[in-house]
C-alpha cells in the first residue's frame, strides 16, 4: 500500500534566535561605523603598517579608521569552519553551524576545594588534577587551564599551565598566556607533541584565547599573538573585553556593537597578515557591570544569544561562556546559573562554551561543579536532539496489540528502547530509602565523590620520553629569561 506524506518537516535540533537577521545587519552596520568615525588605538606598529597599507587612515599615531571595504574583503578569505583535533591528531571539534563543545575555563585565582570545602589558593596541582577530571568527563570536549597556579613563578605560570594540559589529557586545548612570548613558548610546546611546525598547522589540537583591552583599544601583545598566530595558520580566539557602563556603552546593543567593532578589527589583521587564517570571533560581548555591587556578572541574562546571532550573520565559528555562576558556593544557585546559561548559549549555537565549573563571577573555580556542569552537558544533548518519529517509535501496532488492559514491561519494544532514555550519574531520581541507603547526600557531595573516584582510578597516557624532555626544556627556559 502507498504511503504518501506532505509536509512531513522534520528539525535536525532545537530551534532558537533571540534577534532577528535584520537587527543583526544593524549591529553590522554600526560596527562599521565605529571602525570608519571613531577608529581604534593599535598598539603595535606591525599591526598599524599592514592597516595603512591596505587604505585605512592613520591619525595622532596609532588611532586607527578601518573602511567597510577592508571588512567585507576580510570576509571573502577568512575560514567559515574551524577544526580541532586532538593530540593523536583525530578530528574532534568541527566548529560550525550547529555544533556546540563544551570544557572549563582558566586562570581561576581561587579553587573550592572538592575534599574540604575550602576557598582557597590553587597550586600547579590543582591544575593537573583539574586536567585528569576534564579527561574522563566524556562531555567535557576542551580543556583550558581551570586555575591559576600560585606556587610557580608569575611570569611562567602559563608554560606550566601549557605542560599541565599537555601531560594530563588528549583532547582540544584553549590556552591563555601571559604575554607574546608565553604565546610562542606555548605553540613551541604543542608542536613538539605535534611532530612538528606544519604536522601542527595541519591538526592543530591547541588555539590561542586572545584577550583584547577592549574594543577601541588593542594592546600590544593581542596583536602580536594575533598576527604570530596568523603567519603560522594556526587558530586563534580574539575576544575584546568590554564591559558596559565602563568601558562601552551600558545599553546591549551599544554594547555588543563597539565589542563587535573590536572583533573586527582582529579579523581584518589576521587575514592581512595572511589570507586564510582560522579566526574564531567572539559569543560574549555585551556584558554590564552591576551598578550596585560593581562586580561584572558572569551569568546575566540581558546579552545571550545577541553576539550569538551575530556569529552565525558571519557564518563563522565562536566562542561562548556558560556553565559558571556568580555564586560563591557549589550550592543550588549554581547549579541553577550553570544549567540557564549553558542551555542559552548551547540554543544560542556557541561552537565553543567555556567556563564549565567556574564560579564567584570567574574568580573561583571548582572541580566538583565541573562534573555537575558535566551532568547538565548530558542533559541538554537529550533535549537538544533530533526527535525521532517514525512508525517503530510510534509504536502503534504494540499500543493496539496490548491494549487498554496489556502492560509494556516485558515487550521486546521496551527492551530495544529504554537505554535509548537519558539516565543520570550524580543527579538523584532513585526513591527515598535508596538515597538514604547510598549515604543521602546532597548533589554538591556527590559530585565530590565523583571527583575523588577519578583522581583514584583515571589512567592517561603518558607523553613520550623525548616529548616530555622537550616541553621541560622550554619551561625552563623561560624561567631563567625571567629570573
Amino acid at each position: 500500500m502507498t504511503k504518501i506524506r506532505i509536509n512531513d518537516m522534520a528539525y535536525g535540533g532545537a530551534q532558537y534566535a533571540r534577534v532577528s537577521p535584520e537587527q543583526c545587519q544593524k549591529l553590522h552596520n554600526a560596527s562599521l561605523e565605529i571602525l570608519a568615525r571613531t577608529g581604534a588605538r593599535l598598539y603595535d606598529q606591525e599591526a598599524i603598517d599592514l592597516l595603512k597599507k591596505a587604505g585605512s587612515s592613520v591619525s595622532d599615531g596609532n588611532r586607527v579608521r578601518i573602511p567597510a571595504g577592508l571588512v567585507e574583503k576580510a570576509f571573502s578569505t577568512v575560514p567559515k569552519r574551524v577544526t580541532l583535533y586532538d593530540q593523536n591528531g583525530q578530528a574532534a571539534m568541527f566548529l560550525e553551524e550547529g555544533q556546540c563543545y563544551y570544557g572549563p575555563g582558566s586562570d581561576c585565582l581561587h579553587i573550592v576545594d572538592h575534599r574540604t570545602g575550602e576557598r582557597r589558593d590553587p597550586v600547579l596541582q590543582d591544575v593537573v588534577e583539574g586536567m585528569r577530571v576534564c579527561d574522563a568527563l566524556p562531555n567535557i570536549d576542551f580543556v583550558m587551564s581551570m586555575f591559576l597556579p600560585s606556587d610557580v613563578g608569575e611570569m611562567v605560570s602559563d608554560r606550566y599551565q601549557m605542560e599541565a594540559m599537555l601531560h594530563n589529557t588528549a583532547k582540544p586545548i584553549i590556552y591563555v598566556t601571559n604575554e607574546f612570548s608565553g604565546c610562542v613558548d606555548a605553540v613551541e610546546m604543542a608542536e613538539a607533541v605535534a611532530g612538528g611546525a606544519e604536522a601542527l598547522k595541519l591538526r592543530p589540537f591547541a588555539a590561542c584565547y586572545i584577550n583584547v583591552t577592549t574594543g577601541l583599544q588593542h594592546n600590544e601583545d593581542a596583536l602580536q599573538k594575533l598576527l604570530f598566530l596568523a603567519e603560522r595558520g594556526l587558530p586563534a580566539l580574539y575576544i575584546p573585553v568590554c564591559i558596559g557602563g565602563i568601558s562601552g556603552p551600558i545599553s546591549v546593543a551599544g554594547s555588543v556593537a563597539l565589542t563587535n567593532a573590536g572583533v573586527l578589527v582582529g579579523l581584518v589583521l589576521s587575514q592581512l597578515k595572511r589570507e586564510g587564517s582560522p579566526f574564531i570571533t567572539s559569543g560574549m560581548s555585551g556584558e554590564a557591570l552591576d551598578m550596585r555591587t560593581m562586580v561584572s556578572p558572569y551569568c546575566e541574562p540581558d546579552h545571550r544569544g545577541i553576539p550569538h546571532a551575530l556569529a552565525h550573520h558571519y557564518n563563522l565559528p565562536m566562542f561562548g561562556l556558560g556553565g559558571c555562576s556568580d555564586s560563591k558556593l557549589v550550592d543550588q544557585q549554581a547549579a541553577a546559573e550553570a544549567a540557564l546559561t549553558m542551555m542559552a548559549e548551547t540554543l544560542g549555537g556557541a561552537n565553543l562554551i567555556h567556563d564549565l565549573g567556574y564560579l564567584e563571577s570567574g574568580l573561583s573555580g571548582s572541580l566538583a561543579q565541573l562534573v555537575i556542569c558535566n551532568e547538565i552537558v548530558s542533559w541538554i544533548e537529550c533535549f537538544t536532539a533530533p526527535v525521532e518519529v517514525n512508525d517503530e517509535t510510534l509504536a502503534l501496532d504494540l499500543i493496539d496489540q496490548e491494549g487498554p488492559d496489556g502492560q509494556f514491561l516485558d515487550s521486546d519494544h521496551t527492551m530495544k528502547y529504554f537505554r535509548k532514555r537519558w539516565y543520570p550519574e550524580v543527579f538523584e531520581r532513585g526513591n527515598y530509602d535508596q538515597w538514604q541507603a547510598d549515604g543521602g547526600l546532597g548533589l554538591g557531595e556527590r559530585a565530590a565523590v565523583r571527583v575523588d573516584k577519578i583522581l583514584a582510578e583515571h589512567q592517561i597516557e603518558p607523553l613520550p620520553e623525548k616529548v616530555a624532555r622537550e616541553i621541560k626544556t622550554i619551561v625552563k627556559r623561560a624561567e631563567q629569561s625571567f629570573e
